[in-house]
């Protein structure tokens, strides 16, 4: 007999599903960015609006969308936003303009700036919560994925096809998920027909509370006290993260030697090991709460280690002679850092349970921010350097100040427990931290 697939492992699929779809939108761009310049006849200035016009309204979109999916649930935000950001791509293919491209990339950032804080307040009731840091870390490595496929997959696409296809066939492929996302997932286990006593049972395992019915106001001030510590650590990680996104390339080029087909190669490498340090990274922080109890160091233990490791291998790369050897470092580099990403978005879910939208949302403004000024100030610093080592060692150092920022971090110290009271045993313990 057929084993029966679990419902809240079909919502993690679906919602694996969307981070790489999502990834595989936000970095297409940067792919046809070539054929596009050549075919509208863009200036390089303009070249790098386009670029940075999705950083702002994803940014803006971090809280709002987070807040609105408390509010509102995430069936229907994340419903509207992935209609937003799909119909974005779909429609870039059709452009004629600079300023139709900017207005569709400015969609795209308004779409997907939403998504991830929506998507984290969906496991705020399907997640079992010692398996919360797997989750994140799961979801964000098919993220890695999605970029580290988009260049061959999308290159593929217009070769067989051209630039404008590309788009609309991306764009399809994000709409029909919003279908399978409306009719597979519900607000919480207990409105979906498909879910069983038995795993309702599991799913809830160590929660002290229910989902809420009623829509109380939103407690601004005890989610900053509670997360603004975690937004600062996840700008650290966030400034890092761009410039591998936006950067490598480039620096593999203009400082390593490598030709356009060793690019390609060697550009996957940092971000595949970055797959496996996201799933990595959230599996390790849940097996040291179930083994310990103790929430605070399962979680402050693997970002702190991740950021320190990260610093370890990117300082020694900056003056490596061997170009082969600076990607096996920025590879372990990258692969450290990724460690940290599902904790930084299990920390939401830990701090303020009802909440989790609004705060994911509050936690990844601080990567949104660091996407703004990032990649500009890595640009600038280049430009008037003539080196990227002073860049990459102010990115070190700011991985230094976030894993000392990580200390800091309490998740036992949780908005509900500010607002409802736990007995003795559940405060010890973390239980109740939903």
């Amino acid at each position: 007999m057929q084993r029966r697939v679990k419902t809240h492992h079909m919502v993690l699929g679906v919602m694996c599903l969307m981070y790489f779809i999502a990834y595989i939108d936000r970095v297409n761009m940067s792919v046809a960015a070539p054929m596009i310049k050549e075919e509208m006849g863009l200036s390089n200035l303009q070249l790098g609006l386009i670029f940075s016009a999705f950083a702002y309204p994803y940014a803006a979109m971090q809280i709002m969308g987070g807040w609105l999916a408390d509010r509102f649930g995430p069936h229907k935000v994340l419903t509207v936003l992935s209609l937003i950001w799909g119909a974005a791509t779909l429609f870039t293919g059709f452009v004629g303009s600079l300023a139709a491209l900017l207005v569709l990339r400015l969609a795209l950032g308004l779409g997907e700036g939403g998504a991830f804080p929506t998507a984290t307040r969906a496991f705020t009731y399907w997640i079992p919560l010692k398996q919360r840091g797997f989750a994140q870390g799961i979801t964000h490595s098919f993220s890695r994925l999605g970029g580290a496929v988009t260049p061959p997959l999308v290159f593929l696409i217009i070769a067989m096809a051209g630039w404008r296809e590309s788009f609309i066939v991306l764009g399809a492929v994000s709409l029909a998920w919003t279908a399978l996302y409306w009719f597979t997932f519900r607000d919480t286990p207990q409105q979906h027909p498909r879910v069983t006593e038995s795993e309702l049972a599991e799913i809830n395992e160590g929660r002290a509370e229910k989902p809420r019915q009623e829509k109380g106001p939103t407690p601004w001030k005890r989610l900053i006290g509670g997360m603004w510590k975690v937004t600062l650590v996840d700008f650290c990680y966030g400034w890092t993260l761009w410039v591998f996104l936006t950067w490598l390339p480039s620096y593999l080029k203009d400082a390593r030697g490598f030709n356009l087909k060793e690019m390609a190669i060697f550009t996957a490498l940092p971000l595949l090991a970055g797959v496996v340090g996201d799933t990595l990274g959230g599996v390790v922080s849940d097996r040291i709460y179930e083994r310990t109890g103790n929430l605070r160091f399962a979680r402050v233990s693997v970002l702190v280690f991740g950021l320190v490791g990260a610093l370890i291998f990117m300082v020694p790369m900056i003056s490596v002679d061997s170009a082969m050897t600076a990607v096996l470092l920025l590879s372990a580099s990258f692969f450290c850092l990724e460690l940290t990403n599902a904790v930084l978005w299990s920390l939401p879910l830990d701090i303020a349970g009802d909440y989790a939208g609004t705060a994911s949302g509050m936690m990844n403004t601080g990567f949104g921010v660091a996407g703004m000024i990032s990649p500009v100030a890595f640009g600038y610093l280049i430009q008037t350097t003539g080196s990227y080592s002073l860049p990459f060692m102010i990115s070190a150092g700011l991985l230094g100040f976030g894993a000392f920022m990580a200390l800091f971090i309490n998740p036992l110290n949780t908005v509900k427990r500010e607002v409802a009271s736990l007995p003795v045993g559940a405060r010890l313990s973390g239980v109740g931290s939903a």
